[in-house]
């Protein structure tokens, strides 16, 4: 008795055989923006004509890529393993475009780069400006987010290299770490808060304020909650939660909110006088912040580059 369903070599003949180009282009641009409009205003398309061309893409590969959240998409592990292949053939058929260009067409040089939030406003800011004034043929495509999403996109290809932290044994499969600082949980306030002035404000001083705090499932919102736990306290009610950090500064410069951020998130708001760090000893929350790149492969030499001034921006600090 033969099953009703369609043999494995069946099924290769169908994907092969109704599997186009704007399946691959669509795939891509979700899994990049993380997003079904933001893909679709990238390739002119309405969200429902995206969705649409995602279902018939799974039915053709038969299995879950994406799963569809109301704030955004994350790829399922039979994304992440198509999400490679459809990046190589892509990347193959612009190799091919790029050949009737002729022989002596000028390659444009791209560095994909992924960063925490907090990195953004002082670090990475630092790094890309210095980089752009010494590189500026060099492309660089930023993108920011939470160090698990990085670390997939990594895997993925679809990042050169990111600026994050690490992570458990079994997300850092494939990659390597290049540690370049401990950075520190801090708590700052705007200028002129009545807390700035506290030589020694307690965590119930703190507590009596509104609080910014990072984002549920990032390293920095553990170090937050042990801090809390430490002084006998846990997380209050009515607390923003964000990794924004752009976000995180605008709030506790015009209100009277406490931000526990990363030391980096706050760094340049510091130095303009528009934040203090309160003087609160929040020893052991310090986390390794580091280069991750995949372990099969080598950097390409602007890459490269780019990491050497990360690397010489850190080590000044």
């Amino acid at each position: 008795m033969h099953s009703s369903s369609p043999s494995r070599e069946a099924r290769i003949d169908t994907f092969r055989s109704r599997i186009r180009l704007r399946h691959l282009h669509c795939f891509v641009a979700v899994a990049q923006t993380q997003h079904l409009g933001r893909a679709g205003e990238r390739l002119g398309l309405t969200q429902p004509a995206v969705s649409k061309t995602l279902t018939e893409l799974e039915e053709l590969v038969g299995a879950r890529l994406l799963v569809r959240q109301r704030a955004g998409t994350d790829l399922t592990a039979a994304g992440m393993r198509f999400l490679r292949q459809a990046l190589r053939v892509l990347e193959d058929l612009d190799a091919v475009a790029d050949s009737l260009a002729g022989a002596d067409a000028a390659r444009q040089e791209r560095i994909r780069v992924g960063a925490l939030p907090s990195i953004v406003p002082a670090l990475l800011l630092e790094a890309v400006t210095d980089f752009r004034a010494n590189h500026p043929e060099v492309g660089l495509a930023v993108q920011s987010g939470m160090n698990r999403t990085l670390i997939d996109l990594l895997k993925a290809d679809v990042l050169d290299v990111v600026i994050g932290r690490m992570d458990d044994p079994g997300a850092m499969e494939g990659l390597w770490f290049e540690s370049l600082a401990a950075e520190p949980l801090v708590l700052a306030v705007r200028a002129g808060h009545p807390l700035a002035g506290n030589a020694r404000p307690t965590m119930r001083d703190v507590l009596a304020w509104p609080m910014v705090v990072p984002a549920v499932g990032s390293i920095p919102r553990h170090s937050t909650e042990s801090l809390l736990a430490r002084h006998g306290f846990a997380l209050p009610a009515g607390c923003l939660e964000t990794a924004d950090g752009y976000l995180g500064r605008l709030v506790t410069q015009q209100g009277d909110s406490v931000w526990a951020a990363p030391l980096s998130a706050t760094r340049r708001a510091v130095a303009a006088g528009e934040l203090v760090l309160l003087s609160f000893d929040t020893q052991g929350t310090e986390e390794p912040i580091g280069l991750l790149r995949r372990s099969d492969r080598t950097l390409e030499p602007v890459a490269e580059a780019f990491a050497d001034t990360i690397r010489r921006i850190a080590a000044s600090r």
